[in-house]
């Protein structure tokens, strides 16, 4: 089941179809983005290379947050971007979205991000199991943000 592509931006789907399956599709969608990230991390730390070269080893200070950034950057641009979803999302044709029918832009995606990270690090397997007991299968994280994941196909 996947949502009506005529809906506008504002309309939050009501049909539970559109949440079913959700979240073993989040769980794939994760994977596919986090070799995404590390793909993109190797340019990076190229780039980071060249920059502490010119800085005269002050940009090497970068590396030990370079991961965070790259990923932040990822998530960030993607999430807020017009499909609402990121590569890996979109590859398992599921999309974010706001339940007070917004928008995710790119602060909300970094919030998303940061509480995913922190929340994963205190309760780690607890933070997918509670997608198995709450509304929509949302995660803790989406529970303090106020989104939810959808399906789009």
């Amino acid at each position: 089941m996947s949502f009506d592509p005529n809906m506008t931006a504002t309309t939050v789907p009501t049909d539970w179809r559109a949440y079913s399956g959700v979240l073993s599709r989040r769980v794939f969608a994760f994977m596919i983005d986090y070799v995404l990230v590390a793909l993109l991390c190797l340019p990076a730390a190229v780039a980071v290379f060249f920059i502490g070269v010119v800085t005269l080893g002050l940009g090497w200070l970068l590396y030990p947050i370079l991961f965070f950034v790259v990923a932040g950057l990822y998530f960030g641009l993607s999430l807020a971007g017009a499909s609402q979803a990121t590569p890996g999302m979109r590859a398992m044709g599921i999309a974010m979205i706001r339940l007070d029918g917004g928008k995710i832009d790119f602060v909300t995606a970094i919030a998303h991000l940061a509480l995913f990270w922190i929340l994963n690090s205190v309760l780690t397997p607890l933070i997918l199991l509670a997608g198995l007991f709450i509304s929509r299968s949302r995660l803790v994280h989406d529970l303090l943000l106020g989104t939810a994941t959808i399906r789009t196909m």
